[in-house]
């Protein structure tokens, strides 16, 4: 239920935020720190967003937090640019503590 929403969430807020002339599929099992920190602030929200909900367990409530997304987002640009070789799978996980 939760990854169902998660998703939903993810292809509404991309869908938005992707401008059509300019559309592009990210692998973020590749993606590393230097590429994330150089994406456009829209896609840039779409993957912590995405992130969220990827890393989120099946038991965590159905609430999405705007302002601790906010928050979360801003450490993760800020760990990306200390660390522009990680994974941003694995800075995602430090930051969302999961």
């Amino acid at each position: 239920m939760i990854a169902q929403l998660a998703r939903a969430v993810v292809i509404a807020a991309v869908a938005l935020a992707a401008p059509r002339a300019h559309a592009q599929a990210l692998d973020l099992s590749a993606l590393k720190c230097r590429d994330f920190v150089e994406l456009p602030k829209d896609t840039a929200n779409a993957i912590t967003l995405w992130l969220e909900g990827y890393l989120t367990d099946e038991a965590d409530p159905t609430v999405v937090d705007l302002d601790q997304l906010k928050a979360k987002g801003e450490r993760l640009a800020m760990l990306c640019a200390q660390n522009p070789d990680m994974s941003v799978l694995a800075a995602g996980e430090d930051v969302m503590g999961k």
